[in-house]
C-alpha cells in the first residue's frame, strides 16, 4: 500500500518538477504550425522542392550557350614522324623520315556551342512547371500525413488529460471515504470488511491513476515527436473541450467527396502528365538535333621554346558551323524506350483509378465508423449521466446515514466504467474523424 502511494505521488509530482521551466501552451493549430517549421520529415520535403528547383535550373542550362576557353602548352618530346618516298627528294629507292610537328607549341582558344533544336531539351523545358508541381504536391502529401498524426495525437492526449483529472478526483473522494469508514470502524459502528472494501477501491483507483499518468507522459512525447519539439519541453494543451468533437463530427458527415481535394489524387494526376512528357521526349528523339558552334583562337609552333611566350608570333584562327545529327539506327533502343514510356502512361492511368477506388473505400469506411462512433458516444454519454446521478444519490444517502458505503463504492465503480466507455467512444470519433478528413482531403 505504501509503495503504491509512493508511485502515485511520483506520477502526480513529476509535472511539478517542471514548474520552474517555461511551459509552452499549444492549440491544435499551434502544433500544426510548429510541425511545419520543425518536423524533420517536413523539412526534408521542403528541401526536396528546392532540390527539384535546382534540377530544373540544370535543365534550363542545357538550352543556354556553353562557352569554354582553353590554354595549352606542348612539348613534343618525340614528335610523330611520317615516311616519304625518297624519289620526291631526288633519292629514288630510298625512304626518309620527317617530323612535321615542331618541338614546341602554344595555343589559346575559346569555343561556344548552342542547341538550336533538340527534342529532349524542348520537352524538358516544357515539363519544368509540372515537375515543380509534382515536387510541391509530394511535399503536400507529406504534410497531410503529419497533420493526420498530430490531429489524432493531440486529441488523444486531451482525452487522457480528462481521464486523469476524473480518476484523481475519484481517488481523492475514495480516500476521504476510506478515512471516514476507518474512524467509524474504530468507534465500533462499522465492520472491518467495509474498510477493506473501500481500501481495495482506493488501491484500484491509485493504480488507474498511475497507469493514466504514465500514458499521459507517453502521449505527450508522441505529440512532441510528431511536431518536432524537444520531448523535455513542458506543454499545456488549450483545446481540451473534447466533447465538442461530437458536433464537429456531425458537421463533417455533411461534407461531399471531391477527388481534386485529396493530395494523393492530385499527385497521381501530375504523375500521369510527367509520364506523358516522358513519352513525347522519347518520340522526339527520332528527330534530328541541330547545334550551332563557333570558336576562335591563336596558336604558334616553334623550335625555340622561348618564342612560345612572344604573343605577336601567334597565328589567329576562327570557325563557325552548324551541326545536324540524324539518328538512323540505334539497335531499337528508342523503340523500346517508347514502348516502356507508353506502358508507364497506362500504369499511371491505372494508378489514378486505383487512388479513386481507395478514396471511395476509405471515405465509405470512415463515414460508417464515424456514424457508429457518434451513436456509441451518445449512448455512453447517457449511461455516464445515469451513473453520475446514481453515484450522487448514493453519496447523499450515505451522508444522511440511510445508505451503505457498499452502495457508494459500487456506484463509483460503475461511474468510472461509464466514463471509460464514454472516453473510448470519443477516441473512436477522433480516429474516424481523422480518417474521414484524410479521405475527403480536408486535413488543412
Amino acid at each position: 500500500m505504501i509503495r503504491l502511494y509512493s508511485m502515485l505521488l511520483s506520477v502526480i509530482f513529476i509535472p511539478l518538477a517542471c514548474a520552474g521551466q517555461q511551459v509552452t501552451r499549444l492549440s491544435l493549430n499551434d502544433c500544426i504550425d510548429y510541425a511545419l517549421k520543425h518536423n524533420y520529415t517536413i523539412k526534408n520535403a521542403a528541401i526536396d522542392v528546392l532540390i527539384q528547383q535546382a534540377q530544373n535550373n540544370e535543365t534550363v542550362a542545357a538550352a543556354y550557350p556553353h562557352i569554354n576557353a582553353k590554354l595549352e602548352l606542348d612539348d613534343y618530346l618525340n614528335p610523330q614522324q611520317s615516311i616519304i618516298d625518297g624519289k620526291y627528294l631526288g633519292m629514288p629507292g630510298t625512304t626518309e623520315k620527317f617530323a612535321f610537328t615542331l618541338p614546341y607549341g602554344g595555343s589559346g582558344s575559346i569555343n561556344a556551342t548552342q542547341v538550336v533544336f533538340d527534342g529532349s531539351v524542348l520537352i524538358a523545358l516544357k515539363a519544368r512547371k509540372t515537375v515543380m508541381e509534382f515536387a510541391r504536391q509530394n511535399s503536400a502529401v507529406t504534410e497531410e500525413g503529419i497533420r493526420y498524426n498530430i490531429f489524432k495525437a493531440y486529441n488523444s492526449l486531451a482525452i487522457a488529460y480528462r481521464q486523469y483529472d476524473i480518476v484523481k478526483n475519484s481517488l481523492s473522494y475514495a480516500r476521504s471515504l476510506e478515512h471516514d469508514i476507518t474512524v467509524t470502524q474504530q468507534n465500533g459502528f462499522a465492520e472491518k470488511i467495509d474498510v477493506e472494501r473501500t481500501s481495495v477501491q482506493v488501491n484500484n483507483l491509485a493504480t488507474d491513476s498511475i497507469r493514466i499518468g504514465n500514458l499521459l507522459t507517453v502521449s505527450e512525447e508522441v505529440l512532441k515527436y510528431q511536431i518536432g519539439m524537444d520531448i523535455k519541453t513542458p506543454i499545456v494543451l488549450t483545446d481540451t473541450l473534447v466533447d465538442e468533437r461530437k458536433q464537429d463530427a456531425v458537421d463533417l458527415l455533411l461534407q461531399e467527396k471531391k477527388y481534386d481535394r485529396v493530395p494523393e489524387y492530385i499527385l497521381s494526376q501530375t504523375s500521369l502528365t510527367l509520364n506523358e512528357f516522358n513519352l513525347k521526349r522519347y518520340q522526339l528523339e527520332a528527330w534530328p538535333t541541330v547545334n550551332a558552334f563557333g570558336g576562335m583562337g591563336y596558336n604558334y609552333p616553334t623550335t625555340n621554346f622561348n618564342q612560345i611566350f612572344v604573343f605577336p608570333n601567334y597565328l589567329f584562327n576562327s570557325a563557325i558551323g552548324l551541326q545536324v545529327n540524324i539518328p538512323i539506327f540505334n539497335g531499337l533502343l528508342r523503340k523500346n524506350q517508347v514502348t516502356e514510356a507508353k506502358l508507364n502512361v497506362e500504369k499511371s492511368k491505372n494508378t489514378i483509378e486505383n487512388v479513386k477506388q481507395t478514396i471511395d473505400f476509405q471515405e465509405a469506411q470512415a463515414r460508417t465508423s464515424l456514424k457508429n462512433a457518434i451513436l456509441e458516444t451518445q449512448s455512453q454519454h447517457r449511461n455516464l449521466e445515469l451513473a453520475t446521478d446514481v453515484l450522487d444519490l448514493a453519496r447523499r444517502k450515505y451522508k444522511a446515514g440511510v445508505g451503505s458505503n457498499l452502495e457508494v463504492t459500487q456506484a463509483q465503480t460503475d461511474q468510472l466504467s461509464a466514463q471509460t466507455n464514454y472516453f473510448n467512444a470519443l477516441l473512436d470519433i477522433i480516429n474516424a474523424e481523422a480518417d474521414l478528413k484524410k479521405a475527403l482531403g480536408l486535413l488543412k
